[in-house]
């Protein structure tokens, strides 16, 4: 489990098509060592550290989770966000995210509003109905608050820090971004929508 509070980006420096992706990803000194089967969430996909060194580590990357995410956008040199799992007493700064990336939400518009950067967002169809006004979203495992819901399209502001910190002050329109819903609002529908 993480809370969706990105505590740096590392830098893609290996990418290998064996049975699976294989992405090496180097690590900035604040984050520290990725030891052997850690989980780490990169742009908001738990993975698994498969070997690491002093300041890298390496995840694979299953076709599911490919189909699923924009893992297959990154390249060489591409900034990743990356967040420890929760620990027992830690605080939750965010919301609880998992790490499941439901889909992929691309950026249709985005404008300066006052201090922070406004984006317009398009859901995946069938991911829709989960997004709810001041309900909160992980956008690259970032978490967000949402302001606005209209149809499949949602808003979200960025405050500096967010877009410092994070690779989401990179994102242009026509951007790709992992999508995970909140898992409150993937229950409510749930119960909702009754047995089947």
């Amino acid at each position: 489990m993480f809370t969706g509070i990105v505590a740096g980006t590392g830098i893609v420096k290996r990418i290998e098509r064996i049975a699976d992706l294989k992405v090496r990803i180097e690590t900035p000194p604040d984050i520290g060592r990725i030891e052997l089967g850690a989980s780490i969430a990169c742009d908001g996909v738990c993975l698994t550290s498969v070997n690491f060194g002093e300041d890298w580590f390496e995840v694979e990357v299953s076709d599911e989770s490919l189909s699923k995410t924009r893992v297959s956008d990154w390249k060489l040199d591409s900034r990743i966000n990356l967040e420890r799992p929760l620990r027992v007493g830690d605080e939750i700064g965010g919301h609880i995210v998992s790490g499941h990336v439901d889909g992929v939400a691309s950026v249709e518009s985005a404008r300066e509003d006052g201090g922070s950067l406004r984006m317009e967002l398009a859901a995946p169809n069938e991911l829709a109905k989960f997004i709810a006004p001041k309900g909160s979203v992980a956008l690259n495992g970032v978490s967000l608050t949402v302001n606005e819901v209209r149809g499949k399209r949602f808003t979200v502001n960025l405050i500096s820090h967010t877009r410092n910190v994070t690779n989401l002050g990179q994102a242009r329109v026509g951007s790709n971004l992992n999508m995970e819903i909140d898992a409150l609002a993937r229950y409510v529908a749930r119960i909702l929508e009754g047995p089947r």
